[in-house]
């Protein structure tokens, strides 16, 4: 698909104005309430529904049904690391009030880390179709890891990124209001404001292994892949605050990125061997991958609202079983009282 120059530099003015609007509307740190959380999630997903429809006139249907599938993907997928933000914002003990400007930063980094490495899967793609197949079996071990209920929390102060600031610069215990150095006895220092940063940093550049082949194997477009990943991305704060204290609700979602994880990788698998060794082996649609993203997700987000987490529920189950204890407790005290 040959994509004209003035997309790339519209898509670019586009995300420049955003974030300069962003960052002049959160000049003031301040707490971000569900309210205003739900404008800014409904304007970054309507802003990408509007290029998707952009994309749909200019670049063909093909192109706008690859662009959607891809950007739901990203926003699926990136539901992990909501939780991964929420567990480095508890480590670090961060004021609610600087959250948003460290994610901002946060943005900006995975923007460009993002582009680095799916401008290198595309390149390698191109040039050797058969990486597809690893590709594939890391979508599919991941499925694998997610149904299997894998342990894959983090430590943020044992990441290794963390670490290697401690080298760099010293840090110190304490926050300065919101900002990332300052100076100490003659010497600068970092903030932990600073290592929230570069931890958030961190899990992104691992959460891209599971995403960069993902977007892959719905189009091997520049232009597409990183559209798509950027307006996920650009959503991730706002959504990071519309959930937040609700992210345990959502506790089936994991079982649907498995499964969706599980088919993108099985169609990147049949796509690698459409390449790789005979036209003749079928290909998934878009639109069908779109659909099995649709369906996966919203079937897991209504089972999950209905259903309650098995904690919850185990809990809740416990205190009932003990209130049924002190009841029989409570009777037989008064039998025995009366005898």
């Amino acid at each position: 698909m040959s994509v004209p120059l003035w997309a790339w530099i519209g898509f670019a003015a586009l995300v420049a104005v955003m974030l300069a609007i962003d960052l002049f509307a959160h000049r003031k740190a301040h707490i971000i309430g569900f309210r205003e959380a739900a404008w800014w999630s409904a304007l970054w997903v309507g802003l990408a529904l509007v290029f998707a429809v952009v994309v749909t006139l200019t670049l063909g249907t093909n192109a706008g049904v690859e662009f959607t599938t891809a950007w739901l993907l990203e926003k699926s997928l990136s539901v992990d690391n909501l939780f991964v933000f929420a567990l480095i914002f508890a480590y670090f003990r961060t004021p609610s009030e600087h959250q948003h400007k460290v994610l901002f930063f946060g943005v900006i980094g995975a923007l460009v880390f993002r582009g680095i490495f799916l401008g290198a899967g595309v390149a390698i793609v191109s040039t050797f179709t058969a990486v597809l197949f690893v590709f594939a079996a890391i979508l599919l071990y991941s499925a694998y890891k997610l149904l299997r209920d894998d342990d894959t929390s983090v430590d943020p102060g044992r990441s290794l990124a963390v670490r290697l600031l401690r080298r760099v610069i010293p840090v110190t215990d304490e926050y300065h209001g919101g900002r990332f150095l300052l100076r100490q006895a003659g010497r600068w220092v970092a903030t932990p404001l600073l290592a929230v940063v570069v931890a958030i940093e961190a899990a992104d550049l691992v959460f891209a292994v599971d995403s960069v082949p993902a977007v892959l194997a719905v189009s091997d477009d520049a232009f597409i892949v990183y559209t798509s990943n950027a307006f996920a991305i650009l959503g991730l704060r706002a959504l990071y605050f519309l959930l937040a204290g609700m992210l345990d609700r959502f506790h089936l979602l994991a079982k649907a990125l498995a499964v969706v994880l599980g088919f993108i990788g099985l169609k990147l698998s049949l796509h690698a061997a459409h390449e790789t060794f005979s036209h003749s082996v079928p290909e998934i649609p878009s639109l069908v991958s779109l659909g099995v993203i649709v369906t996966a997700l919203t079937t897991a987000i209504l089972l999950s609202l209905r259903r309650k987490p098995p904690a919850e529920a185990e809990a809740e189950a416990e205190a009932e079983a003990e209130a049924e204890a002190e009841v029989v407790r409570e009777r037989s005290a008064a039998v025995q009282g009366a005898d």
